[in-house]
């Protein structure tokens, strides 16, 4: 009898600490759905809301290029909803930076990758890679190996995406055109975290003195919106041609450090939040095919897609695509 109720009291305490490990994790009642036509659909809707007021406006996904494919290879059947809905895709960790910052990213997994960008090049869609590497032959080989496989690139000498590389002195391919559109670019500038500006204007006004075709950037310094006309003016490089400017907004995850976030969320989770990002402490999964999240990106007065297009952006730069993974896995 007690050999019954001691293993009774163990099949129990596994049972609960089940229980318990997967409400840590996620919140309860995971749909059973198509996570990656979620994030396509997604997508479409906001390059579908944007294109209502600016039909020029570019939209850019980043990871996920899995998405481009309807089956679980790279190749037909293509998403051509999807295909239609986007300029350009972005792909960090090509070269370097997948398993270490400046380390060659493995053969295999930089042709798992490659496999899928090249069929957004068939597409007509154009590549924007990143790769973390801070040495000056790691970053030459980023930029020349990326050259080779018609990709536009940007060597990042630090994960944080704080500041402009010193290395190279000027922008790889640098040039003075009238860059009206990604295809015409040949370089790009990744600076979405300002916090090494001590405003908004010293922010522009270093920027502005560089040559990049394309610079990829936040909305926000700490919680201040750049103005319409700080954003025209980042549109003119300092050789006089004119260049995209293009914002930084994720929508695969919830930050905290956000406008839209609610502190109550802390205790009281609303439907789309979800486990915590334990890479990036403040940032949040989400359940992105959820209409209250989407409501918060797109739609509204008070939408983060409303201002991005009133500062007067190029376009959007969208993050965490690869957020169908998550659930995916769970």
């Amino acid at each position: 009898m007690q050999g019954i109720t001691t293993l009774s009291v163990f099949i129990i305490s596994i049972i609960l600490l089940s229980m318990l490990l997967i409400s840590c994790t996620t919140s309860p009642g995971l749909p059973d759905r198509d996570f990656r036509q979620d994030m396509r659909d997604f997508v479409i809707k906001i390059a579908d809301t944007a294109h209502v007021t600016d039909p020029s406006f570019i939209v850019i996904p980043q990871n996920g290029q899995e998405l481009i494919s309807l089956s679980k290879e790279p190749g037909e059947p293509l998403a051509t909803d999807y295909i239609t809905a986007i300029n350009g895709t972005g792909r960090e960790d090509l070269i370097y930076g997948y398993t270490e910052d400046n380390i060659a990213t493995p053969i295999t997994e930089n042709e798992y990758m490659r496999n899928y960008l090249d069929v957004f090049e068939s597409e007509g869609i154009e590549v924007l890679t990143i790769d973390y590497c801070s040495s000056i032959e790691n970053m030459d080989n980023s930029y020349s190996q990326n050259e080779l496989n018609n990709y536009i690139s940007f060597a990042a000498d630090q994960r944080n995406l704080t500041n402009i590389p010193k290395y190279p002195s000027t922008p790889y391919n640098v040039n003075s055109d009238d860059i009206n559109a990604i295809s015409l670019a040949r370089n790009f500038l990744y600076l979405i975290n300002s916090e090494n500006f001590n405003s908004t204007q010293n922010f522009v006004d270093t920027v502005k003195l560089t040559n990049y075709d394309i610079i990829i950037m936040d909305l926000f310094h700490n919680e201040e919106i750049y103005t319409s006309n700080q954003i025209d003016k980042l549109k003119v490089k300092q050789n006089g041609g004119t260049r995209l400017v293009i914002c930084y907004m994720s929508i695969g995850e919830a930050e905290d450090y956000r406008f839209y976030w609610d502190p109550s969320w802390d205790t009281v989770n609303p439907i789309w939040l979800d486990s915590e990002n334990p890479h990036w402490p403040g940032n949040y999964k989400v359940r992105y095919w959820e209409q209250s999240w989407q409501h918060i990106i797109f739609g509204n007065d008070n939408s983060y897609l409303k201002k991005i297009l009133d500062a007067g952006f190029d376009g959007v730069y969208l993050d965490i695509i690869d957020g169908f993974e998550y659930f995916e896995e769970l």
